[in-house]
């Protein structure tokens, strides 16, 4: 009997052996193509010898010393490289363990900017609807996804939320993509003027978001409209790169595809590909100034923070990402998935859209698709799509509550940046083979 606390009471899991290049096995030798790099973590893929390498060599080294009293070389060398690739006027690192912790770091540090600065009377953070941010209370409150906010909304800090820029969803007829992605942006003025114009810290988002919605990609005009209004009102402007970033969507980060400037910004997933657990928080010059001149001091910290084994594979995959070309085979690769995706299935009586970045694509489950109208949420759609995928070796990311937080379905894709064309083949094979069964 397992005294594992698993996701799951009701469901019991393989046991997984091994991981080579693109494939898990589990026990029983069943090979699975992992489809979807866990929760788009394995971006190299699985036993990448130069990335155990640098985790082998470090342990021989130091394999941890709190930062309180040291840093440590890897996590130099990782910061500097970071900050060599980041958005102009990026200047500092914040290195954590998780998702989670970078983005709950985020939230900190832009409230500690303003009370360093004089305006301690801003309190407010705007997020977006069916967005995800984390689970830790901080930022699970910041989040828009009502299934999961809903059991600990008694211990969450008020947070408000505007409408997602989800094109598929959101455009009205006779509005061109542009008008709607200016509308709704202009949602984020009304909110803080409601609010108030001096009482809002930051508008938190995901440059291409994630597991709630399904690989949704902003249009464009939209983050730069965000950008001038956070600018008008001296709000802060950070962006999720949790999961899209580190190359997912074909840029080593999200938002310089939207050609804009964030303040602070998350990373983790893909910055250690689940070699060792690993996230950062990224913030401009001008905030880590005003820390630095006023208190000296973030009111902040976890143990593992700068952690020197965690920094020296991270560093290892970031230099496999920029040096190694990996992005940009990212990009090309993904380019050529969403073609034979479309292909494939761009006239399925059940899929509604086929979207996404790089190696990041969302495939959009619905009844009818004339109407877009999604199955009853009673019926479960993405667990019977996961089973079935899972039961034919592909492992992918489906969920549901696409549309508001209850309906809709769709599947996550975000596999291996060294995959190939031949394995296109085989995630448009077996995913025909799911869909047969399952719809």
């Amino acid at each position: 009997m397992s005294h594992v606390f698993p996701r799951h009471t009701k469901y019991t899991l393989p046991m997984v052996t091994r991981g080579e290049g693109v494939y898990l096995y589990d026990q029983a030798g069943k090979q699975y193509f992992d489809a979807s790099g866990g929760a788009a973590v394995s971006c190299l893929g699985h036993g990448d010898p130069d990335v155990i390498d640098a985790i082998k060599t470090q342990l021989d080294a130091i394999a941890y010393a709190h930062t309180s009293f040291f840093t440590s070389d890897p996590a130099e060398q990782l910061a500097e490289k970071l900050i060599a690739h980041a958005p102009d006027g990026i200047d500092r690192v914040y290195m954590v363990s998780g998702g989670s912790e970078a983005m709950e770091a985020a939230l900190k540090l832009a409230r500690q900017y303003f009370v360093e600065i004089g305006e301690p009377q801003r309190r407010h953070i705007i997020a977006r609807k069916q967005s995800y941010h984390g689970n830790t209370l901080g930022v699970l409150a910041v989040g828009g996804n009502e299934w999961r906010r809903a059991p600990f909304s008694p211990l969450m800090v008020e947070t408000t939320h505007i409408s997602p820029c989800f094109e598929y969803r959101g455009k009205q007829a006779g509005e061109t993509i542009f008008e709607y992605g200016q509308r709704v942006a202009n949602e984020l003025e009304e909110e803080i003027h409601r609010l108030g114009t001096d009482a809002v810290i930051a508008f938190v988002a995901e440059p291409v978001v994630g597991a709630t919605a399904g690989a949704v990609p902003a249009v464009e005009g939209y983050f730069k409209r965000v950008r001038e209004i956070c600018d008008q009102y001296g709000v802060l402007l950070i962006l999720d790169e949790v999961m899209c970033g580190m190359g997912r969507t074909g840029t080593l980060f999200a938002s310089e595809q939207e050609d804009v400037r964030p303040d602070i910004i998350g990373i983790a997933k893909g910055l250690g590909a689940g070699y060792q657990p690993i996230g950062a928080m990224l913030c401009s010059g001008e905030i880590y100034a005003a820390i630095e001149n006023g208190s000296g001091f973030f009111q902040h910290g976890h143990t593992y923070i700068g952690h020197p084994t965690a920094c020296a594979a991270a560093l290892a995959v970031l230099t496999k990402l920029t040096d190694g070309g990996l992005v940009q085979n990212c990009a090309t690769i993904g380019d050529k998935l969403q073609d034979a995706l479309q292909l494939a299935f761009g006239q399925h009586l059940n899929i509604g859209d086929i979207r996404g970045r790089g190696l990041f694509r969302g495939i959009e489950i619905v009844q009818d698709r004339e109407t877009k109208r999604p199955f009853d949420p009673s019926r479960m759609i993405h667990k019977s799509l996961k089973k079935e995928a899972f039961n034919a070796g592909l492992a992918c990311y489906p969920m549901g509550g696409t549309v508001d937080g209850v309906s809709g379905d769709h599947i996550l894709l975000a596999p291996p940046f060294i995959m190939d064309e031949s394995h296109i083949d085989e995630i448009v094979s077996k995913l025909t083979t799911t869909f047969a069964k399952v719809l």
